[in-house]
């Protein structure tokens, strides 16, 4: 895309007028619309909240993210940044004031969360991105970015079952995935 073709892309996305009970993104580039999600992945994202505290965290669902040098606002499931790190207006959160971004994976999303969003957020230096997969029953935390670009990515990858404490670094918690449901394996 031309420095040109960006900028009217990015203002068709401020100004996108989005049906009620659909989200959309701007990733790389793209405008992504996505229906809303089913209950299995809104319950995960609660308890992923419920579990991080709110004493030294802000948790905000479904809040936009600026990535300097990305033409990319996704809109990640939960974003987790220190009490204070951001007490501006408006709808963006700048990437360095995050430091955990939650995506859970629903049907639509797979590719976008394991391999688009992880490079993004990477290289926006987002210290720690959980991705939750109910269709995998598993959780990846994803530690120590690294690099820019579409290149970018991290440097530490640990996976865990549901029904395994995960621990979140930084954060400092341990979460407990006992709880959380699964849906139908996806296929290829």
């Amino acid at each position: 895309m031309t420095a040109v073709d960006d900028r009217r892309v990015r203002e068709a996305f401020e100004n996108l007028e989005v049906p009620e009970g659909f989200k959309a993104e701007l990733i790389r580039g793209d405008i992504v619309m996505m229906a809303g999600p089913d209950k299995v992945h809104n319950r995960i994202v609660q308890s992923v909240q419920d579990q991080i505290p709110s004493s030294r965290w802000e948790r905000l669902q479904t809040q936009d993210v600026a990535f300097p040098g990305e033409n990319s606002e996704p809109q990640p499931d939960l974003v987790v940044m220190e009490i204070g790190a951001d007490d501006g207006p408006g709808r963006l959160v700048p990437a360095p004031a995050v430091t955990m971004l939650v995506e859970v994976v629903s049907k639509t999303s797979a590719h976008r969360d394991y391999v688009d969003k992880r490079s993004i957020y990477a290289a926006g230096g987002v210290p720690v991105y959980l991705i939750i997969d109910p269709f995998e029953a598993k959780c990846v935390v994803l530690t120590e970015p690294t690099g820019t670009g579409l290149a970018a990515n991290y440097q530490s990858e640990r996976t865990r079952k549901f029904g395994d404490l995960v621990t979140l670094p930084i954060v400092g918690i341990d979460l407990d995935t006992t709880t959380f449901a699964t849906l139908p394996r996806l296929m290829p």
